[in-house]
């Protein structure tokens, strides 16, 4: 066996070790997917008990915390074996993701503890679990963005997305059955609230866009038109500043939570079906790489060539542009374009920064002068006048600055017309 037929053999051996380390990947991501998933049911059933003081939730929380612990089992010990790989096809990268996902889910003990206990509030309970599903999600990120195969990449990245607008999803599940147990929801919650919604769209619309037309096919059909009707009913009532009682006295939280449980249900369902499709995407690839390294052993070896027919051969095949389009992807110009990025990301920043400081003192220069008007006006202090202008603000659903703004131009109205009387 020549020299050159050998390095082709170990060319083929390393795509299918390659793959096979996508294979397990896509079992880690699986996993992580179940984890994630009971973890969320686990968070939500958390925030109720807490808010309702121990009255609701106690032994739903308790089956959840149940599964929460087997599925983190289960999963631990697909994460242990990449430790215990005699030559690692993981990168540092993701390695370094799990070993801090590792400790964070050391401390989860210390975190139900806490809650049994009543020794943590719902909003930093909650909280606490965002951070762990944030870095487990960390993981599947990192995993889509060091896949070497395209199509198992692009499926690696639909999951992403998917997973991620999952989360969202049951943080808002979070955040509501919150503001329905308690019967109320702050401005604080009300934002959270409607930022959380337009951030899952965002996410459920890239994963329209890298999904295959089978999971798009099967997201269209999962999600029922009567649930969604009601998380927007429920939405709308949340943007309301009354209190949220039924006419049999029992608050909504239980309704919302079991709507929005629905829907992230269903949700999962999908999920599941893009983790079998990228398994079996997996495994055909690597049956793909072993049947062209069988095919290439049986083959037998080719005389050596005519002088000059080799050189002749190492003319490329490809276009230059599609050589060029090529390196853009490769491993060494995608560092490049990050760099940039991040060099752009921080230039933004402190573009964003400077243009908030600036919005900040109009707004300041607004309540100011709203402030002295109303002090005129109403024989009112400084202090009495802040607080009649925050309370007017709340009222109508509006921004302090906003309100001094409406202040502003109706005092200005006013003088315009006393003028004219005056005339």
């Amino acid at each position: 066996m020549s020299s050159a037929q050998q390095l082709l053999f170990t060319a083929l051996r390393c795509d299918i070790d390659n793959l096979h380390h996508l294979a397990t990947t896509a079992d880690i991501v699986s996993d992580i997917s179940q984890f994630i998933h009971v973890l969320q049911r686990e968070r939500g059933a958390s925030t109720i008990y807490l808010a309702s003081k121990g009255k609701r939730f106690k032994t739903r929380r308790t089956t959840y915390l149940a599964h929460s612990q087997a599925a983190e089992a289960s999963m631990r010990l697909r994460l242990e074996a990449l430790s215990q790989e005699a030559r690692p096809q993981a990168t540092a990268r993701l390695l370094r993701r799990i070993a801090t996902v590792w400790l964070a889910l050391d401390e989860l003990s210390a975190l139900r503890h806490a809650i049994d206990t009543f020794n943590i509030s719902p909003d930093s309970a909650t909280q606490a679990f965002n951070h762990l599903i944030s870095g487990l999600l960390a993981i599947v990120f990192e995993a889509a963005d060091t896949a070497v195969d395209p199509d198992i990449t692009r499926a690696l990245v639909a999951i992403f997305h998917l997973m991620q607008g999952k989360e969202l999803a049951g943080q808002e599940r979070a955040c509501g059955a919150f503001g329905f147990t308690l019967g109320h929801f702050d401005q604080a919650h009300r934002t959270l609230l409607n930022q959380l919604v337009d951030t899952q769209q965002r996410c459920f619309n890239t994963f329209a866009e890298f999904a295959t037309p089978e999971a798009l096919i099967a997201w269209q059909q999962s999600l029922s038109p009567r649930t969604l009707a009601g998380i927007c009913q429920l939405r709308d009532i949340a943007c309301q500043r009354s209190h949220h009682q039924t006419a049999s006295g029992n608050t909504l939280g239980e309704t919302w939570y079991e709507l929005t449980t629905l829907r992230i249900d269903t949700i999962k369902t999908v999920e599941d079906t893009l983790n079998t499709q990228l398994t079996a995407l997996c495994h055909h690839k690597i049956a793909q790489a072993q049947a062209a390294l069988d095919q290439a052993k049986a083959t037998p070896e080719k005389p050596l060539p005519a002088p000059c027919e080799q050189l002749l051969a190492l003319t490329p095949t490809q276009p230059l542009g599609d050589l060029t389009a090529s390196a853009l992807n490769s491993p060494l110009s995608r560092s490049l374009l990050e760099l940039t990025h991040a060099q752009s990301s921080r230039l933004q920043g402190l573009s964003d920064e400077l243009e908030n400081t600036r919005k900040a003192l109009r707004e300041r220069k607004l309540i100011e002068r709203a402030k002295g008007l109303i002090m005129a006006h109403q024989s009112m202090s400084e202090e009495e006048a802040y607080r009649f202008l925050r309370k007017t603000s709340m009222d109508q659903s509006k921004s302090m600055a906003d309100m001094a703004q409406s202040i502003l131009d109706l005092s200005a109205m006013l003088q315009r017309k006393e003028e004219k009387q005056q005339r």
